[in-house]
């Protein structure tokens, strides 16, 4: 287990290299994971070795979320005095990005020739 959560923090090492080291925008931690993504697709045996820890990880993924939920109860004042105006920004930027997702699909689908419905 040791030795493959060392594997984890290498590609995430090897990512935020890349990305400081070129001064990428994309954040180190995903160019990490897809380095992992491309290792484990072609290192079946890999995936194999990693399969138990990563299935650990996962199970204990809901701790993760501790510190977000202590934010938030940290800063109660915070959403008492803008919560509406909070809620109003949470709520508009996700019907916005599910809009943005929506469009991106019809033109991509008549781009490529497929059935959209107008």
């Amino acid at each position: 287990m040791i030795r493959n959560i060392a594997i984890l923090l290498a590609f995430q090492l090897a990512g935020e290299t890349l990305a400081r080291g070129f001064g990428l925008a994309v954040p180190g931690p995903v160019i990490g994971l897809g380095g992992l993504f491309a290792a484990l697709l072609f290192l079946p045996k890999l995936a194999e070795a990693m399969r138990p820890t990563a299935e650990g990880l996962l199970a204990h993924l809901s701790l993760l979320f501790v510190p977000a939920g202590v934010g938030v109860t940290a800063h109660l004042a915070t959403f008492a005095e803008n919560g509406l105006a909070l809620a109003t920004a949470l709520v508009g930027s996700t019907v916005l990005a599910i809009l943005a997702g929506v469009g991106a699909f019809r033109l991509t689908a008549r781009l490529t020739g497929g059935d959209v419905d107008e």
